[in-house]
């Protein structure tokens, strides 16, 4: 090995480590940042409730500590921060999974009844052990969790932090995540035991139906609901937007071709898109369709998805998938028209502006 070739490799190394250690330091920041307004919160919290007009008292006492603050510290320390600083230790104060991961802590050292109020389960747990356990449990930004504690359920807020943690979401993503109402299109087709695993894993894909939503949210193309477009620029917008997209299929989804040309009996036939989950290890076909969904749309899509088995999957690939996108559909049409077991046909609507909540709400309602 040359003396470049080494010096190369050292300085990869090198630069790699460099790498880890600044994000590992940024981690750090964040967390204790976190933490640090955590117990803010709870102080003032504290503090309130020996105030006899409590809501009155509340007030002064932010206005008061906000200009105590900000001329100590300098800015960063308004009333509304304070009053973040606050709710959001309200919102994790009775966490069940803060208080689960505290209470196992307590349980090495003591035994005693488990309590869902931080506060009661911390008694025992030694103060370093507390801030060392809470700071861990923190793992996002600031801002993604200013955003979060808006989310009353905490099964949900449970799901999107999961999430946001495991997928690197920035704040802008989480945000458009939840306005899609993602947590309500995946909790529609699961059990109570199904969407309780949602709130602590996160969405887990084992099977195919695990990657399907009903309906896709498409805001991102700019098309409007009512615009006369053909599914050529549906297909078009789509792969201008790609990452999007892919955003919105999910988790480990890549891109693979377009329009792809199948023959067979000197006749052509061209599937919209292929895609390829990694997760599953299959190919996932996708057919556009505008208007209502047909029978021999999904009678096209077995026979792609067919060819695909036939001719494209490796022997260690899972079947393939087969998506018809579509802007309505009958769900008797698709049952009839798919066998009882079916496993890899799926048919689902699409929307190209953001519902409201409660439109969408009405339209998963529907599905």
């Amino acid at each position: 090995m040359s003396e470049n070739l080494q010096n190369i490799t050292l300085f990869t190394q090198v630069v790699d480590l460099l790498q880890q250690s600044k994000q590992q330091v940024v981690r750090t920041i964040n967390q204790t940042m976190v933490y640090t307004y955590y117990e803010i919160g709870r102080m003032i919290v504290e503090e309130e409730q020996n105030g006899k007009d409590r809501a009155e008292y509340g007030k002064q006492l932010l206005k008061g500590l906000s200009k105590q603050l900000n001329n100590e510290f300098g800015k960063g320390f308004s009333v509304v921060n304070l009053e973040n600083m606050r709710k959001f230790y309200l919102a994790y104060s009775i966490s069940e999974t803060l208080s689960r991961i505290l209470q196992i802590q307590k349980s090495q050292s003591l035994t005693g009844e488990l309590n869902t109020k931080i506060s009661q389960s911390l008694t025992g747990v030694s103060e370093n052990q507390k801030v060392q356990s809470l700071i861990s449990f923190f793992k996002l930004t600031w801002t993604h969790y200013v955003f979060l504690m808006r989310i009353d359920d905490e099964q949900e807020r449970r799901f999107y932090e999961i999430e946001s943690e495991k997928y690197n979401w920035s704040v802008r993503e989480l945000q458009r995540q939840y306005d899609s109402a993602l947590y309500t299109r995946l909790a529609l087709s699961r059990d109570k035991e199904g969407i309780l695993k949602l709130s602590e894993k996160g969405q887990i894909i084992e099977k195919p139906k695990d990657i399907i939503k009903d309906p896709y949210i498409l805001e991102f193309l700019g098309l409007p609901e009512l615009h006369q477009y053909s599914e050529s620029e549906l297909e078009e917008e789509i792969i201008n937007k790609l990452e999007h997209f892919l955003l919105e299929l999910g988790h480990g989804f890549t891109f693979v071709s377009r329009q792809k040309r199948i023959t067979f009996d000197d006749k052509h036939f061209r599937i919209d898109l292929v895609f390829y989950n990694r997760i599953l290890k299959c190919f996932v076909l996708l057919d556009l369709k505008i208007g209502e969904l047909k029978h021999q749309d999904l009678g096209q899509m077995q026979m792609y998805v067919n060819y695909y088995d036939r001719e494209m999957r490796l022997e260690d690939e899972n079947k393939t998938i087969g998506i018809v996108l579509c802007q309505n559909k009958s769900d008797l049409v698709v049952e009839y028209t798919l066998p009882e077991n079916n496993e890899q046909i799926f048919a689902s609507k699409y929307k190209t502006v953001l519902p409201s909540k409660e439109d969408l709400l009405k339209l998963i309602e529907q599905v």
